[in-house]
């Protein structure tokens, strides 16, 4: 029997509050991280991930008080990123109360973070986020952004994806530019060719609209659905969710 999919809601947060924005900008307000938080677990999330999505451009740590705040009050594991650089200020997240890390722009400017972080918390606490845009000039069509989405690097996605999954990573997290917020589905090649090029599991992240999206991302070998707006709004409810994957023979907690 096939391992079962993991349905992640995601809080994006900003000052201390979850937002929502469409490729990455017009960001709206949408709630209190906690409440949100609380209100996915009774729900049926089985993973949260929380992202603080300034703290790289601002040069600064994830806000730590939410992290703690979180941990208190809910009942499934989550995943804690923005502004993580390195064994320290990943272990003072874990400390605070999150599961696992995810690292993006810090991992990409230097590369052996990601082992540092895998010998020191285990390979299955350790994400790698990794959010892309199409560039056409690339080998596999996709390039690699830092600093949330806003700094483009000239490296093929692919490439980075699979150097990141030589250092032992449990997750990688592809996040499509083009896709996110924008309702109008995942980006299935990038998945597709992360899944085919990697053994770690793999996210599919930005741009989930409605149910069949979540099952096409499955198709293409994503085993951990996130999403957003569609949660945060209640355009679709988490255990209808898991019922219409159910019927289409996909295995759910």
């Amino acid at each position: 029997m096939s391992e079962p999919v993991v349905i992640m809601p995601c809080l994006d947060m900003q000052n201390g509050r979850v937002v929502k924005g469409v490729h990455f900008v017009d960001i709206k307000d949408a709630g209190d991280p906690v409440q949100c938080a609380l209100a996915y677990c009774q729900a049926g999330a089985d993973e949260l991930a929380l992202l603080d999505i300034t703290a790289t451009v601002e040069g600064r740590q994830t806000l730590l008080d939410v992290v703690k705040r979180v941990a208190d009050a809910t009942t499934v594991p989550f995943t804690v990123g923005g502004g993580i650089r390195d064994v320290a200020s990943a272990a003072a997240v874990i400390n605070a109360g999150a599961d696992k890390v995810s690292v993006s722009s810090a991992a990409f400017r230097r590369p052996e973070v990601i082992a540092e972080m895998v010998k020191e918390f285990g390979s299955d606490k350790v994400t790698v986020a990794i959010d892309v845009d199409q560039n056409k000039a690339l080998p596999s069509g996709y390039e690699v952004y830092v600093d949330g989405g806003r700094t483009a690097t000239g490296a093929d996605a692919i490439e980075w994806a699979r150097k990141v999954d030589g250092f032992g990573v449990g997750v990688i997290l592809p996040t499509s530019k083009a896709g996110d917020g924008a309702k109008t589905g995942y980006d299935l090649p990038v998945i597709r060719a992360m899944a085919q090029a990697v053994s770690a599991k793999v996210v599919a992240s930005g741009g989930a609209g409605k149910l069949e999206h979540f099952y096409e991302a499955v198709q293409a070998g994503a085993t951990i659905l996130l999403a957003a707006s569609v949660f945060h709004f209640r355009m679709i409810e988490i255990p209808a969710l898991k019922e219409y994957l159910r019927g289409r023979g996909v295995t759910v907690r």
